[in-house]
Order: structure tokens, then C-alpha cells, then sequence
């Protein structure tokens, strides 16, 4: 129940126009039981062929007033006005809840949307890009039922079934307390249908998350999946998740199956004694023929409201589960929390030190007692095998994540004491897998500040290497260039995120082997984009490759989470330790293999 209400309190902002439709809908109630109280005098009144006084009840006695030789030409005159009252509020309230609803609905897609944005990086390693669209799209939109449908049906059909239970309880007590020995059987089958629609649900929303994140992967590695010839691996993978959801699914039609006609037979029941019950007081003039009518008229209106109203329950249920996800996601901690007062801090003038830094990702210690101070303008390298902790050294630098222990200063500046917007604006990144959006170029390398001007746009791009290809494109600066830059090569691309960081002129620059993966030829194109980028930067360089880093100003050598070395190249060699020892094992096989070169053409010289 706390869930619904939750997930309720998202409409109070519209409470106008519910409130207009809360009326709406009692005009519509009171049309439809003023119809049910008229139709029995009616007949009544025809069958005795205008010889019996008809008897009215509520507002419509004032028709008894009538001539009673006219009534037969006032009874056409008032159902129609009943009937147009009746349509035109039911047109009404369906509208204004309808627009209520989506409304609702669109503000917590983008709710949801916002704060996935915020949320810290280790959530989007736990859940999967399948999983937040799914929470996003199909989620979202069985919270709908319940925040729409559901409300509308139980406030119109809940004050009809009221309404219309007035008048059958006025037009005969007994037979409406006869007809209610029903309810209690009727309120055990909806309670007990509702939990497990709800397991169903819930169960089904988990499989299409699924189907989503194995959509996703197998869309974007298409080029793997035909290259290792996995299509009908993939097909099969699909088909297990597809059958998961058949057989989910059905459990849910069937459930809902069997609901619907135990309710009718519950229904008709009721209706049957009542029947049986009446039949019997008629025939001794206990009951009016003419209030026998009216109160069957009302059970029969009922049928439909009371089946709306049992039926709602799986709507709730269905929403319950999905709103249950999408609450897991929206209860989760946002991003890093900046400090109360905190400042916004200048471009760096002086240095960024790591003082004493240690971190932890849950309870699994990655950095520990990292101390180093790099001054302005200079160009460090950070090196380790794989799993060392260089790129979650620069995560905690932009911030992604907090320290578990010491501090990180940008002159003298605890970024703790900062905010999250002025020390990333002075961060840019280069990183060896570009991350470009299915948008236009301009938009691409203006991405973070898209009102830059054309001029600036295209200097950066010139500045890149990149300025020459873009023109060629088919809309130059303007061509949609697909997701991730799929109409692009490596080396366009690399160029294009070079250009990105060069736009925004960031004092810090991140770079994580941005030539690893290109051929000489872009290599070279883009290592001279990276020159001019570089230039009067700090840049930490996060090294896969030792050949890049001999002309840094200072290696940072990283094992297990520690740093273990801090020097030039020449000097790291001569100390003969761990960067020696990684220098050794990666240039062996270069090494070897160009001795035995040098050791073919001597001899082949020796033979001559």
C-alpha cells in the first residue's frame, strides 16, 4: 500500500483537473442510476398500457406532476436528456484522467531518466544498459495502468457501484442483503489473484531486461557476431529469454482466465437468489412488479462496474511490480555528494597532489597510500599491468568516485571541498574507445557546450587533423554521423574526440593510449593532433604502451593498487625494478626477433 501511495503522489501536482473529473464522474453516476430507477416504471407503465401510475423515486417524482396520459411522450424526452448528461461526462472524465495520466507517466520517464545520469559508476557495472531500458520503457509504462486506469476505474465505477447500490438497497433491503452473501468469495479470489499476477508480472519485467541487454550486445557486436559466425548461438540465446517470457506470460492469461468467469459465476449467484428471492414475494404481494424491475435493472448495470472493479486489482499488481523496480533505481545514491558550501575552484595554477589516497570499491581494497604531487604544464605517465589501479587513480581525479581514505588537492583544494561542475570543466578526456553520439559532427566535437560557435568548432577540428575529412563528408560538419560514429573510421573518430577536448580547452587533460589501436597511418595523423593538445597542458597518460611514455616528465609506476616507482624513463631503467622489468617483457619479443633478423643477414653475408 505505501508503494501505491507513493507512486500516487505523482499526480497531485494536477489535482485541477482531477477534481474536474471527480465530478464528472458523479454527474455520470447519478445519470446511470437514474436510468436503472426509471426503466422499471417504464415498462411497467407500458405493459398496463398507461392504466397504472408508475412509481418514481428520487429527483425523477416530479414526472408523477405529469398528466398521466402525457407520461408516455415525457418518458423518450427525459432518457434522452439522461443520456447525453451520461455521455458527455463519461467523455468528460476520460479525457481529463487519460491526460492526467500520461502526463504522470512522462514526468517519471524522465524522472527515472535524470537520475540514472546521476547515479555513481559502480551501478552501471552492476546493471546491465538492457536493464535501465527496459526499466525505462516497458516499466514504466505498466505504471501507467496503475497511476491512469486503475484510478479512473475505481472512482467511476467505484461511485456508480455506490450509487447504484443505493437504489437497490432503498428499493428493497432484503433482497440487496440477500444478493451480498456473495462479496466475502468474490474478495478472496481478487486478494489471491492479485499476489500472483503480481509474481508474474514482476517475473516477466526481470526477463525483459534481460531481452533487452542481449538485444543491445548482440546490435552493437554484430560485426563480432558474424565474424566468429554466432549467429544462431546468439538465435538460441534469444529464443531461451523469448520462451522464459512465453511461459510467464501465460501464466498470467491463465490466471486471468480463470478470474474472469469464477467472478461471473459468483455474480450471476447472487443475481439468481435474488431472482428466486423476489419471484417469490411478487407472487405474494410483498413487492411492486415495477420496484422488482428497477432492482434487477440495477444488478444488471452493476455487472460491468463491479468486473471493472474486480479486474483493476491485476492493473495495481502489474504497476506494483514495475513500480517496485524503477524505485530500487530511483532510491539508489546519486553521484558524489558535493560538500555543503562548496566552492568553485580556478583552472590550476600550481600542481595536483594525491595525499596518502586510498580506495576501496565495496570492501575490496584497489588503491592503497597513493602519494604524488605533479606541477602544472607537466606531462605524467602512470604505468602497471592490467588491474594495477591507473584508471580508477584518474576516476577518483574527475571525481566519479569519493576517496575511502586521504585527499586529492588542486592548489591546496580538497576536491571534496569543490564543486562537481568547476573541477570537471578543467578535466578533458581522450580515452582509446571514442565515445561519440548518433548526431551531427558539429554537435560531437561542441559536445558539453553546443552554443560554441561555428568559427571555434571548426579552428578546434583544424587544430585535430580533422577539418579535412569533415569537409568531404557528404553534409560536412553537419553529417549524421550513426551510433558511435559507425560511418567513420578509427582514426576519424580518434580525431573527432581529440577535436571534443581541444574545443574545450580543459588545463587538465586525461588520455588513455589514445594511438593504441590505429594503424600507422592515422596514428600518425592523430599522434600530431595530440601534440597540439597536449601543449601547455598537465596531462596524466595512462600508458599501455612504454614506447609513448620515454619523453615524460615523470612515470608513475603502479602494482597491485601502490605506487611502487616515480622517475624519468632513463632513470626507472637504471634502477633495474618494476618498470625495468615491464620494459624487458614487453620489448623480449621485439628484441629477439630483430637479433635473429640481424643474425640471418650475417650469415647469409658470410655465404656470399
Amino acid at each position: 500500500m505505501k508503494l501505491y501511495l507513493r507512486l500516487l503522489k505523482n499526480v497531485r501536482s494536477y489535482w485541477k483537473r482531477l477534481a474536474s473529473a471527480m465530478i464528472l464522474m458523479i454527474i455520470f453516476s447519478v445519470s446511470q442510476t437514474a436510468l436503472a430507477s426509471l426503466l422499471g416504471p417504464i415498462v411497467t407503465y407500458l405493459i398496463s398500457s398507461g392504466k397504472t401510475m408508475p412509481t418514481l423515486v428520487g429527483p425523477l417524482k416530479f414526472l408523477m406532476n405529469f398528466p398521466k396520459e402525457s407520461l408516455f411522450y415525457y418518458f423518450p424526452i427525459v432518457l434522452f436528456i439522461i443520456s447525453l448528461v451520461k455521455g458527455t461526462s463519461y467523455f468528460g472524465q476520460a479525457y481529463l484522467m487519460g491526460s492526467v495520466g500520461q502526463r504522470v507517466i512522462n514526468d517519471l520517464r524522465n524522472i527515472l531518466y535524470q537520475h540514472i545520469q546521476y547515479l555513481q559508476l559502480n551501478f552501471f557495472t552492476k546493471t546491465s544498459t538492457g536493464e535501465f531500458m527496459s526499466r525505462i520503457t516497458s516499466d514504466v509504462y505498466l505504471v501507467q495502468g496503475a497511476v491512469t486506469t486503475a484510478p479512473t476505474i475505481i472512482l467511476r465505477d467505484g461511485l456508480q457501484v455506490i450509487a447504484l447500490l443505493c437504489l437497490a438497497f432503498y428499493l428493497d433491503w432484503k433482497m440487496m442483503a440477500l444478493s451480498a452473501c456473495v462479496f466475502p468469495g468474490a474478495v478472496l479470489i481478487i486478494v489471491n489473484v492479485g499476489r500472483r499476477i503480481r509474481r508474474v508480472t514482476r517475473r516477466s519485467q526481470e526477463t525483459y531486461g534481460r531481452l533487452s541487454t542481449l538485444m543491445h550486445e548482440t546490435f552493437t557486436g554484430i560485426r563480432v557476431v558474424k565474424a566468429f559466425g554466432m549467429e544462431k548461438y546468439e538465435g538460441r540465446k534469444f529464443q531461451e529469454e523469448t520462451r522464459s517470457l512465453l511461459l510467464n506470460v501465460l501464466k498470467g492469461i491463465r490466471t486471468v482466465a480463470v478470474f474472469v468467469p469464477l467472478m461471473e459465476f459468483i455474480t450471476v449467484l447472487g443475481v439468481i437468489v435474488a431472482f428466486w428471492y423476489g419471484g417469490y414475494r411478487i407472487s405474494h404481494g410483498d413487492l411492486k412488479p415495477e420496484n422488482f424491475l428497477s432492482f434487477f435493472a440495477a444488478l444488471i448495470m452493476l455487472y460491468q462496474p463491479v468486473k471493472n472493479l474486480s479486474s483493476v486489482n491485476n492493473t495495481v499488481q502489474e504497476g506494483l511490480a514495475a513500480a517496485h523496480r524503477i524505485y530500487a533505481i530511483l532510491d539508489a545514491p546519486g553521484e558524489v555528494m558535493e560538500a555543503s558550501g562548496a566552492v568553485g575552484i580556478m583552472p590550476i595554477s600550481r600542481s595536483v597532489e594525491f595525499r596518502d589516497v586510498s580506495f576501496a570499491y565495496e570492501k575490496d581494497w584497489v588503491l592503497r597510500d597513493i602519494s604524488f604531487s605533479v606541477k602544472r604544464g607537466e606531462n605524467v605517465a602512470l604505468v602497471g599491468m592490467s588491474g594495477a589501479g591507473k584508471t580508477t587513480l584518474m576516476n577518483l581525479l574527475l571525481r566519479f568516485y569519493d576517496v575511502s581514505e586521504g585527499e586529492i588537492l588542486i592548489d591546496g583544494i580538497n576536491l571534496n571541498n569543490a564543486t562537481l561542475q568547476s573541477l570537471r570543466n578543467q578535466i578533458g578526456i581522450v580515452t582509446q574507445q571514442v565515445i561519440l553520439f548518433n548526431d551531427t559532427v558539429r554537435n560531437n566535437i561542441a559536445y558539453g557546450d553546443i552554443q560554441k560557435k561555428e568559427e571555434e568548432i571548426i579552428n578546434a577540428a583544424r587544430a585535430a587533423n580533422a577539418h579535412n575529412f569533415i569537409s568531404a563528408l557528404p553534409n560536412g560538419y553537419d553529417t549524421i554521423i550513426g551510433e558511435g560514429g559507425v560511418k567513420l573510421s578509427g582514426g576519424e573518430r580518434q580525431r573527432l574526440a581529440i577535436a571534443r577536448a581541444i574545443l574545450k580547452d580543459a588545463p587538465i587533460l586525461i588520455m588513455d593510449e589514445a594511438t593504441s589501436s590505429l594503424d600507422s597511418e592515422s596514428e600518425e595523423e592523430v599522434q600530431k593532433a595530440l601534440e597540439v593538445l597536449m601543449k601547455s597542458r598537465t596531462t596524466f597518460v595512462i600508458a599501455h604502451r612504454l614506447s609513448t611514455v620515454r619523453n615524460a616528465d615523470k612515470i608513475i609506476v603502479l602494482s597491485k593498487g601502490r605506487v611502487v616507482e616515480i622517475g624519468k624513463h632513463e632513470d626507472l631503467l637504471k634502477r633495474r625494478g618494476e618498470y625495468h622489468r615491464l620494459h624487458a617483457k614487453q620489448f623480449k619479443g621485439p628484441v629477439l626477433r630483430l637479433r635473429k633478423k640481424q643474425g640471418d643477414a650475417g650469415r647469409k653475408r658470410a655465404l656470399a
